[in-house]
């Protein structure tokens, strides 16, 4: 191997949450040569990636901070929450916060070349493609061995694992739920689109989401593993009417869907770390997709961090880490996975979800409640 080269904070994956922590590090007073960001694709790979993401006002306001933001997305102004085929719905609008948006639709691709542009102009040390092989901790730093046709080897003081991949490809961690489901994903055009709204709607299945991106719907439709493999084998036309008979007339007819992708869906999450590594967002925990919190959280994981470790790259602000992101982690777990396990069968708990979203649309505290979890995390 050639001469290892020293950083303060090695990040293990460039993806949103991994490269904001970077932008923040820098942000913050941390020399940006002593930052260290490894992912295994390129950058223009990634840029390449057209899921979409849902961003919360929160995210944006992380992101201003960093300069990512404008990014090309469409602001959602009402979310509307529903049971297919019961009584009771809540409908959540920005007017009522006094927000601009409560959130936005955007492509992966476009929001990792934002955040890769702030991470370049800070001059952070970026290597990639780069994958990481091994990890040896000892007692003062961490050793990163690079792996290719010419191994090489980084010493940190801190490894920060930002990179979580997809809950079919996870190894086991202390919490883990397989949730038999699996999420259909395309883009998808109706005969009524109702401008700037978002649906999250719950089906015996899984809940089924349509969010609002430019003059299409980024579709999010979870169900069962035998149903998404029906699915996948329908033409357009006949995928549509399965779509419309699931979610309803309230955007009118499907007329268009794009090539489909499926993904199984599970909970795997662990907060804990070691004296010197530590994980965020995906690699930290996995969620449903229910209520789009997975990259919020991440990024809400990369704003605490980035402001520890300013103040030193150090076990101890590792473990303050873990304990000040407790309580945010564990109530966004909890929610998504009781929404994910509670409102996707045909248990005697169907029936109080009507109500239950009536009661929220009635009280307007209770729907604040709800509204700034969904924007803000617990703060």
């Amino acid at each position: 191997m050639t001469e290892v080269t020293t950083y303060d904070v090695a990040i293990c994956g460039a993806g949103p949450a991994g490269m904001a922590l970077a932008a923040l590090l820098a942000k913050r007073g941390v020399p940006a040569a002593r930052i260290a960001l490894l992912d295994a694709k390129t950058l223009a790979q990634a840029s390449k990636d057209p899921r979409s993401i849902a961003l919360s006002w929160g995210s944006r306001q992380i992101l201003e901070e960093i300069g990512a933001w404008p990014v090309a997305a469409t602001a959602i102004h009402e979310i509307h929450v529903s049971r297919r085929g019961q009584f009771g719905r809540s409908l959540i609008t920005r007017d009522e916060h006094r927000l601009p948006a409560l959130g936005y639709v955007l492509r992966y691709g476009d929001l990792v070349t934002a955040l890769g542009a702030v991470c370049e102009r800070a001059g952070i040390a970026t290597l990639r493609p780069a994958r990481v092989e091994a990890l040896d901790e000892s007692g003062d730093s961490v050793v990163l061995t690079i792996g290719g046709e010419q191994p090489r080897a980084l010493n940190a003081a801190v490894v920060v694992q930002a990179e979580g991949g997809l809950f079919g490809d996870q190894e086991s961690k202390a919490q883990r739920r397989d949730y038999q489901q699996t999420a259909i994903i395309a883009q998808v055009r109706s005969s009524r689109a109702l401008a700037h709204r978002a649906f999250e709607r719950f089906t015996e299945q899984g809940p089924l989401a349509l969010l609002p991106q430019g003059e299409e719907y980024s579709l999010v439709w979870c169900v069962r593993p035998d149903t998404a493999a029906h699915l996948q084998t329908l033409d357009d036309a006949a995928f549509l009417r399965e779509l419309g008979a699931a979610f309803g007339e309230r955007v009118g007819r499907f007329t268009h869907a794009t090539p489909r992708l499926a993904f199984p869906l599970g909970l795997n999450a662990d907060p804990r770390g070691s004296a010197r590594t530590v994980a965020i967002g995906n690699a930290a925990q996995t969620l449903h997709p229910v209520a789009g919190q997975g990259l919020n959280l991440g990024l809400r994981d990369a704003t605490v961090l980035a402001r520890l470790l300013a103040q030193g790259a150090t076990p101890a602000m590792l473990a303050q880490f873990t304990a000040l992101r407790a309580q945010d982690r564990g109530m966004t777990v909890r929610l998504t996975d009781t929404m994910a396990r509670i409102f996707a069968n045909d248990s005697p708990a169907q029936a109080l979800l009507g109500l239950s979203l009536a009661a929220i649309d009635m009280v307007a505290p209770a729907r604040s409640v709800l509204a700034e979890l969904m924007m803000f995390g617990r703060r």
